[in-house]
Parts: C-alpha cells; sequence; structure tokens
C-alpha cells in the first residue's frame, strides 16, 4: 500500500514537474508566420518521403568527401533558402554569359553559372571578358507544386503577345528545349520542339525535376545521372547524389505548403487589395490560378493564390541587365510571384532584398523600379494619397 502511495505521489509530481516546465518552452509561431511545413491531405508514405526530402534539402552539407565542389556557390539546398524563404545579397547567385536566344557562348568558361567559391588548392570561378551577367537572388521555396501544375493552356490564355486588349501589356511564355531527363506534361503545348518554362528569374526551369538537378550541379558542384558534367572539369563522372534523394528533394518542393494571407479581413487590407486591382497591378500578378490533375492528390485541381501570371514582361531599361535565358529578352523577367511577400524579412535579416537581385530594400522601392509594361501601374501607384499606398503596401506585406 505504502509502495502505491509513493507511485501515485511520483505521477502527480512528474505532471505537474512537465506542466511547469512547459510554461518556459517557446510558443510555436503561428502557421501563416511560417513558409515551410507540408501541404494538408498527405497519405503516410507522403509524408514520409516529404520529411526525408527535408533533411536532404536542409540538413544534408556536402564537403570535399561527399562531392562539394571543387568549385560551388554553396554547401546545401537550404544554405540559400533559410526557413525556405528568399535569398539575401550574400547567398545571391551570378549568372553570365547570354545575351540572346542564339543561346550562351561561355559554357565553355563556366557558364551560365559564376562558382564564386572553391575547395583548398583550387581558384573560384571569374566573369570572362566580355560576357554579361545578371545577379539572382534565390527565391522562397513554398507553393511551387501548385505552380508547377498550371497547365500551358491556362498560361497561353494569360498571354498577349501583340497586346490585342490595348492594356499595354504583352506577357509571352518563355520557350526552351527540354533537357534529356525531363518529360514534358502529357497535356503540354510545344512550339517548334520547345516547351513553355515556369520556374526562376527568366522561367528557365521547366519543372521542380529540372530545378533540382540544375541546383545539384550549378550550385554546388553536384553531379548526378541526371546530370553527370562536373562544372570544375567539364567532364562526365559518376554520380554524388543518388536518384532517390534528388526525387526525396523534388517532392519536397512539391509539398511545401502555400503561403497563408495574414490579416485577410482587416479593412485597410481589403482596401489595400481592391487598390492592387484599380491600379492594374494584378495584370501581371495574377491573384489566382488553378492546378491540374497530379498524382499528388492534395495537389490536383486547387485553386490556390500566388499572384503571378508565369510569364515575361518587359520591365524597362533600368532591370535590363544584357543578360538573359531561354527566349527571353534581356528586359524581360518572369512576374514572380507575391505570396509569401511580408514574410520574407524572416529568411533575409530582418529587412527587405526585392526584385530579381535584391537591389530593392523596399516593397515601395521595387515598386518604383517598375517600368516597361509596368510603368503605367509604377505611376498610378505614385499618384494614390498616403492614405491609399499604405493600405496597399499593408495589402502586400498580408501575402
Amino acid at each position: 500500500m505504502k509502495r502505491k502511495y509513493y507511485v501515485i505521489l511520483y505521477i502527480v509530481f512528474a505532471v505537474v514537474f512537465i506542466q511547469s516546465c512547459s510554461k518556459f518552452e517557446p510558443i510555436a509561431p503561428a502557421e501563416d508566420e511560417i513558409l515551410d511545413g507540408p501541404i494538408e491531405g498527405l497519405n503516410f508514405g507522403q509524408s514520409r518521403q516529404f520529411l526525408a526530402g527535408d533533411v536532404a534539402f536542409n540538413d544534408e552539407i556536402f564537403t570535399s568527401q561527399t562531392g562539394l565542389g571543387s568549385v560551388f556557390v554553396a554547401t546545401s539546398c537550404g544554405s540559400c533558402h533559410a526557413g525556405d524563404g528568399k535569398g539575401t545579397p550574400f547567398t545571391t547567385l551570378t549568372r553570365f554569359g547570354q545575351i540572346d536566344s542564339t543561346g550562351n557562348q561561355f559554357l565553355h568558361l563556366g557558364g551560365p553559372q559564376l562558382q564564386n567559391r572553391a575547395l583548398p588548392g583550387y581558384t573560384p570561378e571569374q566573369i570572362p571578358a566580355g560576357a554579361k551577367f545578371s545577379k539572382f537572388t534565390p527565391p522562397a521555396n513554398t507553393g511551387l507544386g501548385f505552380i508547377e501544375l498550371v497547365s500551358d493552356g491556362d498560361i497561353l490564355a494569360m498571354a498577349d503577345p501583340t497586346d490585342a486588349n490595348g492594356d499595354g501589356i504583352s506577357g509571352v511564355p518563355n520557350y526552351e528545349y527540354l533537357p534529356a531527363f525531363v518529360q514534358p506534361f502529357f497535356n503540354a503545348t510545344p512550339r517548334n520542339g520547345k516547351y513553355i518554362h515556369r520556374f526562376g528569374k527568366k522561367a528557365s526551369a521547366y519543372n521542380l525535376l529540372h530545378q533540382t538537378v540544375n541546383a545539384y550541379n550549378q550550385d554546388i558542384g553536384i553531379t548526378s545521372t541526371f546530370n553527370p558534367k562536373d562544372v570544375f572539369s567539364g567532364n562526365n563522372i559518376d554520380p554524388e547524389v543518388s536518384d532517390l534523394t534528388v526525387h526525396n528533394v523534388v517532392f519536397y518542393l512539391q509539398t511545401l505548403k502555400a503561403p497563408i494571407q495574414r490579416n485577410q479581413n482587416d479593412a485597410e487590407v481589403l482596401q489595400g487589395k481592391k487598390l492592387f486591382s484599380q491600379i492594374k497591378c494584378a495584370s501581371c500578378h495574377m491573384p489566382q490560378l488553378t492546378t491540374g490533375i497530379s498524382p499528388i492528390a492534395a495537389l490536383s485541381n486547387r485553386t490556390f493564390f500566388p499572384y503571378t501570371d508565369l510569364l515575361l514582361h518587359d520591365m524597362g531599361s533600368a532591370l535590363d541587365d544584357g543578360y538573359t535565358e531561354g527566349s527571353a529578352k534581356t528586359f524581360e523577367w518572369r512576374t514572380p510571384p507575391l505570396w509569401g511577400l511580408g514574410l520574407s524579412p524572416n529568411s533575409q535579416g530582418g529587412q527587405y532584398f526585392l526584385m530579381h537581385d535584391g537591389r530593392a530594400k523596399s516593397i515601395e522601392e521595387a515598386i518604383q523600379l517598375h517600368g516597361g509594361e509596368a510603368l503605367q501601374s509604377k505611376n498610378n501607384f505614385t499618384q494614390l494619397s498616403q492614405a491609399d499606398k499604405n493600405a496597399l503596401l499593408k495589402f502586400l506585406k498580408s501575402l
């Protein structure tokens, strides 16, 4: 009886101790305050694959013993996308070598990406004389699986290459050839053997497998069966990352949740949303898109709100770096998704680094850099009252 009393007393003490300690634990952030995490509706097997991809993306740090380099930019995927958010000037990539649709003329000199770091005993790459270049700040990763599933038909429906409706906006898709390891979507709409690409600052990557293989190879110097070319020697070598790991990372990127808008019912946010359409920002930053059919049921036939049309637009001379990719012109950039914009400072050291190269230090500064097809929208913003500007900016920060 006495022993039973001590057992009960011990259990009561343990419960009280655990509860008291829990008061000192940090409060978990709300779902709408973070970018990482899986989409809802994954089954057990899919959840396991998501976690495996998460580990490979965020925890695996490459060394010389595991294939890093000999020249490289980063040592892991997650080092450029902290918390699956945007990068900073310290993680910004340099792309070089292509000036028009005829292709990159500097591939034999290290193009299209500058590997600015090297293992001991090796020399980092330098931009070759005469090569045009551009800085690309790493984007946020969330919601990419939704974007991958927007059909060619929907993208083409948003395109207006001749500005037939006379609104001054003439977005076009970036058509490019597929690498051998990429299979086209079943409903793809090719043109002269080229396919609509969706990912990257210039929409130069077709799907998330294409994007992932390129990142392993160009960012970390890691070969795979998909791309066995060593960025240092130019020779084909044995794979340094397994097919399983690549596919796990692709699945992880496909199933990261979409950013959740905050303060959706706030009166000022709602006013800003209305102004966003009124000054024609929504002509390129399309609020709503729909996915097609996916083998991942949780992604099939979903309506989502990325604020992009995935098209290339003339952004004016101020944003013309003289460098391009695919069929894009040097002054054309893919409309970046705006979802997650308000959370960008979380991964950017507490401040904004916006536009393709991070040159804008605030949302308002980014708006003022818009030119070309976006010039009228910029002028419309400039003419707003301060109260309306504040409402629009509050809306954008809620995304």
